[in-house]
């Protein structure tokens, strides 16, 4: 389904019905990352996936897509499908657009969910990390997206999911250089939001990768630590979805019927 908003096309998909639960994708990724956790997901709820701003098949509004304004387009298809309160799961860059979401609409959040994902602002290693990105999407983004998603998975998991690994490099070689620069430049400048998790009043919960090769497992736990936040640990990398799929549907389920 497309909506337009802003004057570019807004790309969701809805299936199931019960309460609402918003999938939130990555950077490099779309809305299909989901596809393996849907029929299980959608059988007592109305699961609604976004395909975040240049990503997928919505379009992009300019240079840097900050997380706010990706969580206000997410925002507009909530209203358009009259959803009036959400769980919310977001895969990496997609926790960053739900924790945007959910401090501008906290009314609107029943729950979050955080799945290889940080409630901090970047450092200045990362920021500058972010810049050398950038510069080398510039250079050659379809070597920049191969490299990329090999080194999302825990260095042992890369042959064992190799076929997986070839799927997703070819779903983000659809993204357009502009999509990936304007996503680099808002992760870079995101807000640190630490203090939702501390002082929010809906159920939260992190998913953390031990082996997670892009967010440090321990500097994760320590931002929830005195907080009202479920830590759920698996046992692999950044792309737990698919290097740890039984454990995070089991968690994500959890959550859902706690």
């Amino acid at each position: 389904m497309i909506i337009q908003y802003k004057g570019i096309p807004v790309f969701y998909s809805e299936e199931g019905k019960g309460p609402a639960l918003v999938l939130l994708h990555g950077f490099l990724e779309n809305s299909g990352m989901w596809e393996g956790l849907k029929p299980e997901l959608s059988a007592k709820n109305r699961v609604i996936t976004i395909d975040l701003l240049g990503h997928g098949a919505t379009g992009c509004l300019g240079y840097v897509h900050t997380m706010e304004m990706m969580a206000e387009a997410v925002e507009e298809v909530l209203k358009h499908l009259k959803v009036r309160k959400s769980v919310f799961v977001g895969h990496s860059m997609g926790g960053y657009v739900a924790l945007a979401f959910a401090e501008k609409n906290p009314d609107a959040v029943k729950g979050l969910v955080l799945l290889n994902s940080t409630a901090r602002a970047d450092d200045d290693m990362r920021r500058k990390n972010r810049d050398r990105a950038i510069a080398a999407v510039k250079h050659n983004h379809r070597n920049f997206i191969r490299m990329a998603i090999s080194n999302l998975f825990r260095p042992k998991n890369r042959t064992i999911f190799r076929a997986e690994i070839k799927k997703i490099k070819s779903e983000a070689l659809k993204t357009p250089l502009q999509g990936i620069v304007a996503a680099l430049e808002g992760m870079k400048i995101r807000e640190d939001r630490e203090v939702l998790l501390h002082f929010s009043p809906y159920r939260k919960m992190m998913i953390l990768g031990k082996k997670d090769p892009v967010l440090d497992f321990n500097a994760l736990a320590d931002q929830v630590r005195g907080a009202d936040v479920t830590i759920f640990e698996v046992s692999d990398g950044h792309m737990s979805h698919i290097e740890n799929k039984k454990e995070v549907l089991s968690a994500i389920c959890w959550f859902l019927n706690k």
